[in-house]
């Protein structure tokens, strides 16, 4: 009995199957809704190819239906898209495009245009996505801002089997005696398309593919509202006998018209504060004489690295460095006198002051809310491991730090690294840290110290958004010395009683 209702029920769902008639696709009238009506694909700079956008389509209504024809408006539109995952011809036209009632399809879009192709009083470069072209015709805008630039990136040569062997320099030799090169273009005085590469002015951008390399003996002179931008991978190296020079000048407004920013060569909003998009501007042993002043340095790996500069103090001010996936600033036997330098979110150490160095910091702000447990704000160190696990010392000569805030999410936001046998000096003056009661001896100069506020809040205006301005309640206001530092980092008079940090102190906006 059992075995034959299970038979009625097969038989009863063939029936069923075999009434079923195939899927009735009405053409489109012309019904279709949108999930936006125009696509802003955000700035690009020329023949760079864009994020990719979406748009939703829907059919609310109660057929399936075909839509004869979607299609880019220009014949040879830069844009491109996928409809339903389809490419259609050449990504660019798609005939008799299904849609079942009640249903809805994805079109992903993106676009590779020159500045030429754009209009040439707003540098606008625009198309269309058309449906049905016909008497149901449908559209919806696209456009673009397509931005010109300086390109900077390493001569190539084709091989015979079509491949490429790219311009390139040596940084040494492995741990196993391998060389270490690197896709690298030396700036040239007298570049046939860039003209001079040894001076970066604003009138347009610069973008940089591998790594910008300023030869020995040479300056790099980077002007008031210079805007470079690296590709992943890629960055500045300052060789020996070389030197930095960023010349930014203070900005009257939020977009930094004056200053000198580095960021990656991804300009859509999604990328604005994303660690990590390109590697770092090195100061290699041996640079001299470098200079930074209105810098800001964006995303980077590290973002500046400083190494052994040659024996005299190089000068960094009024400079912000922002989310770093791995180190703001990675000094290495390094000297360094900065001044109103805020430093923001690294994946390790937002300033790590390592094999030793002289160092001389005032009125600086390092906060590091980077989401561990074991990233700090300061790290110093005054020693290297070498291949058998012995610590090389150095003298870490002197470290003062004064009227600066070293603070972060974490329990302890500064780190002593010290090796006995080398020097080990440091100074805290009227600084407030972030720092718990602690048992190692070596911290017995913090716990004690009564120039150092511990545990106060600085009470930062917006720390996901980097403003670390201090507001009229927080603990960093007016417990400071004269540090000989006249203006803050946003050129404002500082007056006794001082306010810690880069920032003098400022009522909040209600909103921030």
């Amino acid at each position: 009995m059992r075995n034959l209702i299970i038979l009625l029920f097969i038989g009863f769902a063939i029936s069923l199957s075999s009434c079923r008639q195939d899927f009735v696709f009405e053409p489109s009238t012309g019904d279709l809704t949108f999930s936006k009506d125009t696509i802003y694909l955000d700035t690009v700079f020329t023949n760079i190819g864009s994020s990719t956008y979406t748009l939703k389509v829907y059919n609310r209504s109660n057929k399936d239906i075909k839509i004869p024809l979607i299609k880019l408006g220009k014949d040879d539109s830069k844009y491109r898209m996928t409809v339903d995952g389809m490419t259609g011809e050449n990504n660019r036209v798609f005939r008799d495009v299904e849609m079942l009632a009640k249903d809805s399809m994805y079109i992903f879009v993106e676009v590779t245009a020159d500045v030429a192709d754009s209009n040439p009083t707003d540098f606008l470069y625009t198309d269309q996505i058309q449906f049905d072209t016909g008497s149901n015709f449908q559209k919806v805008e696209l456009v673009t801002l397509i931005q010109d630039a300086y390109f900077i990136y390493p001569n190539r040569t084709q091989n015979p089997d079509e491949s490429y062997t790219y311009e390139e320099i040596s940084l040494g030799l492995d741990g196993d005696g391998n060389p270490i090169n690197i896709r690298a273009s030396i700036l040239d005085e007298n570049d046939p398309v860039n003209g001079n590469e040894l001076i970066w002015n604003n009138s347009k951008p610069y973008v940089v593919y591998g790594y910008a390399v300023v030869p020995d003996g040479k300056s790099l002179q980077v002007q008031p509202g210079a805007r470079i931008h690296f590709h992943a991978d890629s960055g500045l190296i300052v060789g020996t006998g070389a030197s930095l020079k960023i010349n930014g000048e203070l900005s009257n407004t939020e977009a930094l018209e004056n200053e000198v920013i580095f960021e990656g060569d991804r300009l859509e909003p999604l990328y604005s504060d994303v660690p990590g998009q390109w590697g770092t501007i090195w100061l290699t042993q041996g640079s001299t004489g470098n200079e930074i002043n209105y810098a800001t340095i964006k995303n980077a790996t590290v973002g500046l690295l400083i190494d052994s500069n040659d024996g005299n103090f190089m000068t960094i001010k009024n400079t912000q460095i922002y989310d770093s996936s791995n180190l703001g600033i990675y000094a290495k036997t390094a000297k360094i006198k900065g001044e109103n330098i805020v430093i923001n979110t690294a994946g390790v150490a937002t300033l790590a002051c390592t094999l030793g160095g002289n160092y001389e910091f005032k009125h600086c702000t390092f906060n590091n809310n980077w989401s561990s447990s074991k990233q700090v704000a300061v790290l110093l160190n005054n020693y290297y491991k070498d291949e058998n696990n012995a610590a090389v010392p150095y003298d870490l000569v002197q470290a003062d730090f004064i009227n600066c805030i070293i603070y972060g999410s974490n329990t302890y936001e500064l780190t002593f690294d010290p090796a006995s046998t080398n020097l080990f000096n440091y100074t805290f003056t009227k600084c407030l840290m972030k720092f718990g009661n602690s048992t190692n001896t070596i911290y017995a100069s913090i716990l004690s110290n009564p120039e150092i506020i511990r545990n106060e809040s600085p009470k930062f205006l917006n720390i996901i958004k980097n403003k670390l301005n201090i507001g009229d309640d927080s603990a960093a206001r007016g417990i400071g010395i004269d540090a000989n530092v006249p203006n803050d980092i946003l050129g404002m008079p500082r007056t006794s009683p001082y306010d810690l940090g880069a920032y003098n102190w400022i009522t909040f906006p209600e909103e921030n």
